[in-house]
């Protein structure tokens, strides 16, 4: 059985290495979610992303400010729902600590005016490690049923 840290910390490790995520806004009937890089500064940060001024998820911010950020590992052993409040960030000094190669690739600097950053609170988080496809389809020819197993691989973080 896994101690109540290690969903989180797989959690933090793996979207540390694989970043990328599809964030959304709940509520919003136009489909505005789009794969974003998602980053944070430790496991109790919220999740930042940089983002397009002008694009739909930030035009429609006003109208609604709760989110989701689904991840999947690369490989596909984790995944995540992050429900939380989305919201423009203005501080200079957080864009300053996040900004990378792979941000500057989209932006003509820091002081871009097309440049906004995002800031993802999580209210609620929720990460599944993946069962072995290939067992969930041998364990029921021998009577074992694996969704009565797979209750453990579901977890629920705080990363507050």
């Amino acid at each position: 059985m896994p101690s109540p840290d290690e969903p989180k910390a797989k959690f933090c490790s793996a979207l540390a290495s694989d970043r990328t995520t599809i964030v959304g806004l709940d509520g919003d009937e136009g489909g505005h979610a789009r794969p974003m890089t998602g980053q944070f500064e430790d496991e109790h940060s919220p999740i930042w992303f940089f983002a397009a001024i002008d694009s739909d998820l930030v035009t429609h911010l006003g109208e609604h400010d709760h989110a989701v950020a689904s991840f999947t590992a690369k490989g596909h052993n984790l995944s995540a729902n992050v429900h939380g409040k989305l919201s423009l960030d203005t501080d200079l000094a957080v864009t300053d600590r996040l900004w990378n190669s792979y941000i500057a690739a989209w932006y003509a600097g820091k002081d871009d005016s097309k440049l906004a950053l995002l800031r993802l609170d999580d209210e609620e988080a929720e990460t599944r490690r993946a069962g072995s496809s290939l067992t969930a389809c041998i364990k029921p020819t021998l009577g074992h049923y694996p969704e009565r197993d797979y209750a453990e691989n579901v977890a629920t973080v705080a990363l507050d």
